[in-house]
């Protein structure tokens, strides 16, 4: 963080710290939730600080197809392109560990910049289920 030549406030360590610890992609909720009892922060200054550590490389974020943004830490080891993880059933997002990114061939004259991979399935906690279960309330007999 002193790297980037910003200021090193509570808040944005809090947060990271937050992100780090995590073993998944966070809402702007689900942090806020975890940050409760540690120090008060605002909604808008949360977005403040996600949208900062997004723009410094600290962390970096994900949308979904729920509309909403969730965010990791970028440590690292994890600063290289890489696929997430979504569940169509719990909606976690988990971060896939690096790997070579498949070749897309574009238009004459376009030039890549950067290659956004999400694999869908169900998470170990969700477990597969037949496609005829989803969806469905159990049967009462």
């Amino acid at each position: 963080m002193r790297a980037t030549g910003s200021r090193v406030t509570r808040n944005r360590v809090l947060v990271l710290a937050c992100l780090l610890e995590a073993q998944r992609a966070l809402t702007h909720a689900e942090v806020e939730e975890r940050l409760q009892g540690q120090q008060a922060i605002d909604r808008v200054t949360l977005y403040r600080v996600l949208d900062w550590l997004t723009h410094q490389h600290l962390a970096h974020r994900l949308s979904g197809n729920d509309r909403i943004w969730r965010f990791t830490a970028e440590a690292e080891d994890h600063a290289a392109q890489h696929a997430h993880f979504r569940c169509l059933d719990c909606g976690d997002v988990i971060c896939l560990q690096p790997a070579r990114p498949p070749s897309v061939p574009l238009p004459p004259g376009y030039s890549g910049q950067g290659l956004e991979l999400t694999v869908t399935g169900h998470c170990a906690a969700c477990g597969p289920r037949r496609p005829r279960d989803r969806g469905r309330s159990p049967r009462r007999r």
